[in-house]
């Protein structure tokens, strides 16, 4: 199974080369990226099949979860739009994210507690990593038009903040699905749809970093440099959402943290 994740791995490397090659790779970077695709989704398919529930309990499990889901999205709107401008960072995050998995392994074993066995568990897991896979990348693509922008000391352009820009148009509304989706499960598994738990208190800011951004988006279009330094702490609070405010004191009081040994 291991084996699985390491071609995945070695796919999308391979296809980060090829695709920083030129336009004479493009086709073996797709093949690549494409194998390291469904590479990644049969690891997950064998994943789920061996441990008898769905592989999102877990940091760990989430993490490869998010590792195949974001080639796979810089994949599919590279096809279909026709570009490749997603095509190395995607596919770099990918694998950076697989190398961390296999570094630092979770224990996975096959309980899973009663709050878990809801219907909503899966479409809130799956609709918040796909949401998050567009939101990294927006703000990874972003992040690199700053820091190009300060190499050359000239000005982000308008059309450097668009992508990321668009990329939060797809991010954003699946957040909020995402929320919804676990204040609806929240309801059902302890009774109530909010308790500013910790988990759900850090749901709230993510959520409320993006619409920040779209709303000065929307009144500042023509001020890029401001636009893509929201999209960058907009992705620092989803990573705190994610995996700092597990570290946190508070987090031992919440509802939301699923130890590997429960």
């Amino acid at each position: 199974m291991i084996a699985l994740a390491q071609v995945g791995i070695g796919g999308w490397l391979l296809a980060t080369v090829a695709y920083g090659l030129g336009r004479r790779r493009r086709a073996l970077g797709d093949a690549l990226a494409m194998l390291g695709i469904v590479a990644g989704l049969v690891f997950l398919g064998v994943l789920w099949s061996s441990l008898g529930r769905p592989p999102m309990r877990t940091l760990g499990e989430t993490r490869w979860w998010y590792a195949v889901l974001v080639p796979t999205l810089g994949f599919l709107i590279g096809w279909r739009f026709r570009t490749r401008v997603l095509a190395i960072p995607a596919c770099l995050m990918g694998a950076v994210f697989g190398t961390i998995n296999l570094a630092h392994p979770e224990t996975m074993d096959r309980t899973l507690m009663p709050a878990l066995q809801s219907p909503w568990f899966v479409p809130h897991v799956v609709v918040y990593m796909v949401a998050y896979s567009a939101l990294g990348l927006s703000s990874l693509i972003g992040g690199w038009a700053l820091a190009g922008a300060l190499i050359r000391r000239k000005p982000v352009t308008f059309e450097e903040a668009e992508l990321p820009h668009r990329l939060v148009l797809i991010g954003f509304p699946l957040l909020t699905c995402g929320l919804a989706f676990g204040a609806i499960w929240a309801k059902e598994a302890w009774g109530h749809y909010w308790t500013w738990d910790p988990k759900e208190t850090w749901a709230l800011i993510t959520w409320g970093a993006y619409l920040i951004y779209l709303h000065v988006r929307g009144r500042h279009g023509l001020r890029p440099v401001l636009n893509l330094v929201l999209l960058v702490v907009g992705f620092a609070a989803l990573m705190g959402c994610w995996f700092g405010v597990n570290v946190m004191p508070s987090a031992r009081e919440s509802v939301h943290t699923y130890s590997q040994t429960d």
